[in-house]
């Protein structure tokens, strides 16, 4: 993924909440990039995680992962097991962003334990080096969500290790305080820093026509937000019936 996005590849995929490895299927049937299983606020263990990655590997589906809040070997095991990338909540500053960017890779750039024998290294059927290559492909994106984090959006980019940002809309609106700059302000702040240019940016939508305008706006990556799509299916169907 750090390959096509490096080419300049816009890449769409869903952000997944609940455990269901048909709709992780059905995702990659109707030709979306990846799937972003949500660790943080879905119940998805390690258990149910590999089931899912297993399922979306078989079709060719990109796997990215959220974990919880600093949770770095949550993070390595979904790595471990073959996810491509992970989306990290509530990255504050640099120092975070540098202690997520080691968790995540092998010595000497990093701390992540070496083993080639999970579904990640096919079960010790590659090479050390061939894992290793694989291992750098890993996409990394801090979420910024707080009125501090944008600020320093340019600093956390900058960190070795760190591909770029996504921008955590709900949980900025809640952290705001009176005085702060509206949402939209603090979005148009961090898209048009000139600190963050050449990072990926990454947003989340709730339609079709969202992520076009996302798209258009600069954002390299769009995950649907599965559940809001889904929910507003339901309320149209549950409408028809007067």
């Amino acid at each position: 993924m750090r390959a096509q996005l490096a080419a300049g590849k816009r890449l769409t995929g869903a952000l997944l909440r609940m455990p269901c490895e048909e709709i992780v299927e059905m995702l990659a049937v109707a030709g979306l990039d990846f799937v972003l299983i949500d660790c943080e606020h879905g119940p998805a263990d390690v258990g149910s995680l590999r089931t899912h990655i297993a399922f979306a590997d078989a079709h060719g589906l990109a796997v990215l992962v959220r974990p919880g809040q600093d949770e770095h070997h949550l993070a390595q095991r979904a790595l471990d097991q073959g996810a491509r990338g992970i989306i990290a909540p509530h990255v504050e500053d640099a120092a975070q962003a540098a202690d997520l960017a080691r968790a995540l890779r092998y010595p000497p750039h990093g701390t992540r334990g070496f083993a080639t024998y999970p579904r990640a290294g096919r079960f010790g059927a590659v090479t050390a080096e061939e894992h290793r290559a694989a291992a750098d492909d890993v996409v990394v994106l801090a979420m910024l969500e707080s009125t501090s984090a944008i600020g320093r959006a340019g600093e956390i980019v900058a960190v070795d290790g760190i591909d770029g940002y996504l921008v955590g809309v709900a949980d900025l609106g809640a952290s705001r305080a009176g005085a702060d700059p509206t949402v939209p302000e603090l979005l148009a702040a961090v898209h048009g820093d000139p600190a963050v240019r050449g990072a990926v940016r990454a947003d989340l939508a709730g339609s079709a026509e969202e992520a076009a305008a996302s798209f258009a706006d600069g954002a390299q990556i769009v995950a649907y937000n599965l559940t809001a799509v889904m929910m507003a299916s339901f309320r149209e169907l549950a409408a028809a019936t007067g």
